[in-house]
């Protein structure tokens, strides 16, 4: 024994990760695996020897089979046989690793033909069978690696574990029974020095169940040493050292073996095992403790226990606390962005029917619910943002789609149910419209509702969970619903029982909506939920049966609509409106059920392009191809065509728009995601055949449609919709693009009448609609995608008269806001303008027509754009021509306001640019000028206060018009115009070479200011300056005509001491107006007309000194002081004046000798 503790093993073992079962309630479906396996040849050999039956049955038995189950149905198992099943119990699949190792990866070719081919006969059949895990060649599993990681960047973990694979890292690989081992070495870089990782792994029945890594690495996915170290298993198996569990091991050893083992052990780990092996060496020696109760001993090399449950290794505590971190973040884009992504991790789960999906999203849900933003929305009435309801909507349709599992045990469907009503219970779980109440039906109940128009209050609360907790009580039972989905040929019986004639169509192909009358279209969302969830887990080709069951049912229910509509198109057109509609649309339903069979038909068309594998760059658009529709009686049937198809037939339907914000906003939304999806199809004769087909069938189809010639007053409008078939027929039948756009124009919830009355039948359709003022939050959104579509029209148009003309009848009929149409013009006019080509004559005259619409509409209302659309309008005009121009100044009273008129529109016409634009010649200038000259007349007449100075411009190079203007100015002097109007008339006169008339208006002006005492800084000042300047130098008789005026206007003491000071400057008479003779002598202030002024300026500046005294403060005796000197300086003017202001000085000591200060600073200062 002493030998024994002196040697040193070679290798210290590596620490085993503990062997926890983790529950788990189906086992995954198993693909080939992609690395080379026992019995293969070399991985560039073309031949390969076939598996033995022993490989073939291991195979089956270590992934279907806990290996106590074998030990306990087998006396003795041949170690060969062992070896084997050991062997086959590792994953073999590699994109199984990527699912655990990044967010979403999609393997090339996973969804498609084949694909689905390979699955499942039948949802009773099980899950395809998983064989050749490690036979295939080293070229798939570099295939596979490659492709598995298609939207996930270099910095994942499981790219990450590949180039550490690749780069030769991995090495002491050891698998003992169901254990795996081995180091990872990182490479040293610039900042870090080359470091090793033990990493372990222990699995059970094709997965791994638990991980240990030294890293330390804490996350929702596993570490990029794991990785490494399981493709390491999966592609280089024969390089694996394979022994048995330890315990088959220790079972061969005789005692003096096991000692020498449990020594080297100890030896090699004595400072961790010591103590352990101690205490476990005292409880046996003890014959009552409780070790020596328990028969054998634990392995955790020697694979599961038949109670154990069997699934992949997920760390829960990180989905919580990621999901948590996430939340915590708000509405930021990264955070939404990630939460995404964890919901495409529980989808790609579910479809490989991981059950792991179903437990991720229950963790995502619970920290949902604890997000402390709940309750505080609720208590400040506010609503969620929008990026968190579109989270919230995915989380409950991922609970749909997981209920719905056809494979789900009864007991986990009750956990389920009894969860999301706990939920759903709870008073911070977000509503599914947003609202408070619900008008939307049961997911189950295919009966129309007796009484719609219930107060808000007696609907049940219906939360985001509603929808899965309603779809708990369906079933997959129905044998009608089992054949569809079981068989591409199932056919109607050439004997039908009574009843049968509802479950298949004339053709006898098979229909699906439910157990229900197909008369009742709102079990759609239904039917089309259960396509999501067998797509969603996993079942390709029954959701395509599926899918293929409800296009037909909706075939046939399109035809009977129609049928309805025939019968009664008379009475309808009479009436001209419907109260048939669909209270529950398919586009924005929160089931999403036109998306979902869209996506579920086109993903078996899809081409995979291995080179998108590229992670860098945006992602190329989706390539289609027509895979023919299983059991297609003629086979002339694609599965695009039927997803162009149903598209189509969602978009179209007729429905109301829902109540509340954010419902409208998600049908907006998800209008917008479905032709986003169109338009990446390239339309083909296939495509345009049944794109013309559907467009004359919502035609055709009166109420039941939206594109139908009557429509509910508050239906969904079709603009974007009709946008896109307009661009989509175009090309191919212009005149059936023309019909559906010019349809779909209209918006009937903003006309100004509507009809009432029900002319539909109860059970084609819901036919009682609330009565309710509609409040549509989106309405801005909708009259700009209205304008969008009569754009689109107008482009296409151009050139073609009666398009354009038959649009713009439309435009004018249909759309009520002038912004819209101003948009509309301007859009026009740009396109009928192009830079480096002539006008379009035809589209300018469309742009003109929608111009002066939008004058007419504004005219009387306020539009903070209203002068850039005038201005706007002028250059059409221009554009058009001298016809377009006389036509708006004849009509001006039509349009525009007089002072857009004529400031404006006939300023811009006169200009000089406009007559070099149009060529003119003499006479058509002539012309041009004499209506603007009759505008500037009129609406001088009309509006004399803003538009006389405009029209005396206007008028100046025509004597009896311009002499028309003055007079309209003399006469409205007087009662309507301000000082300030006829001031700036005066100067303009004085300017233009008319002094006389000049101060006739300024006398006119003064007669209607006032300016007081105080008002030293008036803006008339200048005003009154100058027309005393100008009398003076018009001559004395004309200043002694205003000074009067001025005396009774102005009470300024400073305004008439500046006003009499310039008077006596200069002598009067200076402008030399012809016939009047100029003595050239100044003025004396003793005799008139400057007595007045300056009697009135002396008593000015004493009211004013009294005024000031009476509430004066210390701060301001330097001030006043200046101001009395002021004063002095005109009462000096008098020839008794140093006398009056001697004496105006004694009275003020006199009144106001109280201010002692302030009367011992005028001593000083006047004595």
């Amino acid at each position: 024994m002493a030998e024994g503790r002196r040697e040193q093993p070679p290798h210290p073992p590596l620490c085993l990760p503990p062997a926890s079962k983790r529950p788990c309630l189906r086992p995954a479906p198993r693909g080939p695996g992609p690395g080379p396996g026992h019995g293969s040849g070399s991985p560039g050999s073309r031949y390969r020897s076939p598996e033995s039956l022993l490989d073939c049955a291991a195979k089956a038995v270590a992934e279907k089979w806990a290996f106590e189950r074998v030990e306990e149905r087998f006396e003795r198992i041949p170690e060969p046989v062992q070896r084997r099943i050991v062997y086959w119990s590792f994953p073999r699949n590699e994109k199984e690793i990527c699912m655990y190792s990044s967010f979403q990866c999609r393997v090339a070719g996973e969804e498609g033909p084949s694909a689905a081919a390979s699955g499942t006969g039948g949802t009773g059949s099980g899950a395809a069978s998983a064989g050749g895990g490690g036979g295939s060649t080293a070229g798939a599993a570099a295939a596979v690696g490659a492709a598995g990681v298609v939207g996930t960047g270099d910095g994942l973990p499981f790219r990450r574990g590949i180039r550490l694979l690749e780069t030769g890292c991995v090495e002491n690989v050891l698998q003992v029974g169901f254990h795996l081992s081995g180091t990872v070495t990182e490479p040293a870089t610039a900042s870090e020095p080359e470091i090793t990782h033990k990493v372990a792994i222990s699995f059970d029945r094709c997965k791994i169940t638990s991980v240990t890594c030294g890293c330390g690495n804490r996350d929702i996915f596993y570490c990029s040493h794991v990785v490494a170290l399981s493709l390491y298993r999966i592609r280089k198996p024969e390089q694996v050292k394979l022994r048995l569990p330890i315990s088959e091991t220790l079972f061969q050893m005789n005692r003096d073996q096991l000692q020498k083992l449990v020594q080297y052990l100890i030896t090699a780990h004595h400072t961790e095992v010591l103590p352990t092996a101690q205490k476990l060496a005292d409880e046996i020696l003890s014959s009552n403790s409780e070790i020596n109760q328990v028969h054998g001993a634990p392995d955790p090399t020697a694979g599961a226990s038949i109670d154990d449950d069997n699934c992949w290794h997920l760390d829960e505590d990180q989905v919580r606390e990621q999901v948590k971190q996430f939340l915590s973040q708000g509405g930021y884009y990264g955070s939404g962005k990630q939460l995404n992504s964890m919901f495409a991790k529980v989808r790609e789960m579910l479809r490989m029917r991981d059950s792991n999906g179903a437990r991720m999203l229950t963790l995502i849900t619970e920290q949902f619910m604890a997000d402390p933003r709940l309750s505080l929305w609720r208590q400040q009435g506010t609503g969620m943002t929008d990026k968190c309801r579109q989270l919230w909507d995915e989380l409950g349709a991922l609970w749909v789609c997981v209920v719905l599992n056809p494979h789900c045990k009864s007991d986990e469907k009750s956990s389920w149910l009894k969860q999301l009503k706990k939920w759903g219970d709870m008073d911070v779980c977000p509503l599914e419209d947003g609202n408070y109440g619900s008008e939307l039906p049961n997911i189950t109940n295919a009966l129309p509702q007796s009484n719609l128009a219930q107060d808000t209050l007696s609907r049940p609360r219906r939360t985001v969970f509603s929808r899965a907790v309603e779809a708990c009580d369906l079933h997959w039972q129905d044998s009608h619903l089992q054949r569809i989905i079981s068989s591409d040929y199932y056919m109607s019986p050439s004997y039908q029982r009574e009843g049968e004639s509802l479950l298949f169509n004339p053709q006898g192909l098979p229909l699906w909506l439910g157990a229900i009358s197909i008369h009742v279209p709102n079990h759609v969302p239904t039917a089309c939920a259960r396509v999501d969830a067998l797509r969603s887990h996993g079942y390709t080709r029954e959701a395509l049966r599926l899918a293929v069951a409800i296009i037909n049912t909706l075939r046939l229910q399109q035809q009977r609509q129609m049928d309805i509509y025939k019968h009664q198109k008379k009475e309808l057109l009479q009436r001209n409106v419907t109260s048939t509609t669909n209270l529950e649309g398919w586009v924005g339903h929160p089931l999403d059920p036109i998306g979902c069979l869209f996506t579920t038909l086109t993903e078996t068309c899809r081409v995979d392009d291995d080179n998108t594998m590229d992670t860098g760059g945006d992602p190329r658009p989706p390539v289609y191809h027509h895979a023919p529709v299983w059991g297609c009686p003629d086979g002339g049937e694609s599965y695009l065509t039927l997803a162009l198809e149903v598209a189509l037939m969602g978009m179209g339907q007729q429905r109301i728009m829902p109540e509340g914000l954010y419902a409208q906003d998600k049908v907006c939304r998800n209008e917008e995601q479905i032709v986003s999806k169109l338009q990446e199809l390239e339309l083909d004769d296939l495509l345009v055949r049944t794109l013309r087909k559907q467009a004359i069938q919502l035609l055709e189809a009166g109420p039941f449609s939206g594109l139908g010639e009557v429509i509910h007053r508050e239906s969904v409008p079709m603009h974007t919709f009709a946008k896109y078939l307009f661009s989509a027929l175009l090309p191919h039948d212009a005149d059936l693009a023309y019909k559906v756009a010019l349809r779909a124009m209209r918006l009937p919830v903003l006309e100004s009448s509507a009809g009432s009355g029900d002319v539909g039948h109860p059970h084609h359709g819901i036919s009682i609609v609330p009565s309710r003022y509609p409040r549509w939050f989106t309405l801005g959104h909708l009259e700009s995608q209205q304008c969008e579509l009569a754009s689109t029209m107008l482009t296409a148009a151009k050139g073609d008269m009666l398009r354009l003309r038959t649009v713009l009848e439309a435009i004018q009929k249909n759309i009520q806001s002038s912004s819209l149409i101003f948009k509309l013009a301007q859009d026009a006019f740009k396109i009928a303008t192009p830079a480096d080509s002539p006008p379009d004559i035809t589209l300018l005259n469309v742009a003109l027509e929608l111009g002066l619409q939008v004058m007419r509409m504004t005219l009387s209302t306020l539009n903070w754009r209203r002068r850039e659309m005038v201005r706007w309008l002028v250059t059409c005009a221009t554009e058009v021509g001298l016809r377009a121009l006389v036509s708006i100044l004849q009509s001006w009273y039509t349009l525009f306001t007089p002072t857009e008129a004529t400031s404006i529109v006939a300023a811009t016409v006169m200009s000089h640019n406009t007559i070099l634009r149009l060529s003119l010649d003499y006479p058509q200038r002539e012309e041009l000028a004499s209506c603007a000259r009759t505008l500037a007349l009129q609406c001088a007449m009309k509006d004399p206060q803003n538009c006389a100075l405009s029209a005396l411009t206007l008028c100046e190079k025509d004597h009896i018009a311009f002499e028309t203007a003055y007079q309209i100015v003399i006469d409205a002097a007087s009662t309507g115009m301000t000082y300030s109007q006829l001031f700036t008339i005066a100067r303009y006169m004085e300017h233009r070479g008319y002094p006389l008339r000049s101060f006739k208006l300024a006398s006119l002006a003064m007669t209607h200011l006032n300016l007081a005492y105080n008002q030293d800084t008036h803006p008339a000042i200048n005003d009154v300056l100058w027309a005393c300047a100008l009398s003076h130098s018009l001559g004395k008789n004309e200043l002694a005509a205003i000074i009067p005026l001025v005396v009774k206007s102005v009470h300024c003491a400073t305004v008439l001491s500046d006003i009499l000071r310039r008077c006596t400057m200069t002598a009067p008479g200076l402008a030399g107006i012809p016939g009047r003779r100029n003595s050239g002598k100044l003025m004396s202030t003793d005799k008139a007309p400057l007595r007045q002024l300056l009697d009135a300026t002396i008593s000015a500046y004493i009211n004013t000194t009294h005024s000031r005294l009476t509430h004066i403060s210390p701060r301001h005796y330097g001030e006043f002081i200046e101001f009395l000197s002021k004063a002095r300086e005109t009462f000096l003017l008098a020839q008794d004046g140093h006398i009056q202001f001697a004496q105006f000085i004694d009275n003020l000591k006199q009144i106001y000798k109280g201010k002692k200060k302030l009367m011992m600073l005028v001593r000083e200062r006047f004595g």
